[in-house]
C-alpha cells in the first residue's frame, strides 16, 4: 500500500535518524492532513493503536470493545522539524479535554492519545501537556485526558482511509480545536 500523496510505500523502513511518533485526535482524516502537510515530515499513514486485537478492522475498532483509537503515524525528520513543533500542531488541532469523544465523533476510539517510542519522547510529551494543561485553565478548560504512552502496537487501516482527505478533498472532516494556542516558551 502505498501514500497517495508521494507513493512512498506505507511500511517502508524509517530512514537512518528519522523518529516516529502516534498521534490519535480525534477521526484520523483529519489529523493525517495536520501532519503530512508539515516540512520535515516524510511519511503519514492512518492506523489503530492502543487496545490489544491484533490487526483489528475498520468496523470492530468502531464498535468501541478493542480499545484502539485512530490514530495517524508520524515520521519526521528530527533536523528539520522537531517533536515539540509537531507536539504543537497535536495541542491545537483538536480538543485534549473531551475524553472518549471529539466533536461529533463518540467513542474510545476518538480518544486523544500519543503513543511514543521512548522514554524521552514521553517525558517532553508530558511536559507539553501541563504546559498547554495551564493554558488551557486560563481559558476555562477542563483537565486534558489525553493518554501519553509508550506504543505497543500500529496496525494499519484500510487502503481508502489512507490519505483519505487527498482523495475526497470535500470529505468530512470533524476537526476542531479548542482556539488556545499552545504556549512559546
Amino acid at each position: 500500500m502505498n501514500h497517495y500523496l508521494s507513493d512512498l510505500d506505507l511500511e517502508s523502513e524509517i530512514p537512518q535518524n528519522f523518529e516516529s511518533i502516534i498521534f490519535g485526535a480525534g477521526c484520523f482524516w483529519g489529523v493525517e492532513k495536520k501532519f503530512w502537510q508539515l516540512e520535515g515530515v516524510w511519511l503519514t499513514s492512518v492506523g489503530y493503536s492502543g487496545g490489544e486485537l491484533e490487526n483489528p478492522s475498520y468496523e470492530i475498532v468502531c464498535t468501541g470493545t478493542t480499545d484502539h483509537a485512530e490514530v495517524v503515524k508520524v515520521i519526521f525528520n528530527p533536523e528539520v522539524i522537531s517533536l515539540s513543533n509537531l507536539l504543537k500542531v497535536f495541542w491545537e488541532c483538536h480538543d485534549p479535554t473531551q475524553g472518549m469523544r471529539q466533536g461529533n465523533d463518540i467513542g474510545s476510539q476518538y480518544r486523544s492519545v500519543i503513543f511514543v517510542n521512548s522514554e524521552l519522547h514521553k517525558n517532553e510529551c508530558l511536559l507539553s501537556l501541563e504546559t498547554y494543561q495551564d493554558e488551557l485553565e486560563l481559558n476555562g478548560y477542563g483537565p486534558i485526558t489525553t493518554e501519553i504512552k509508550i506504543m505497543k502496537n500500529y496496525f494499519l487501516a484500510e487502503e481508502y482511509h489512507q490519505q483519505y482527505l487527498a482523495k475526497n478533498p470535500n470529505g468530512y472532516c470533524g476537526l476542531g480545536g479548542t482556539g488556545c494556542s499552545f504556549p512559546n516558551n
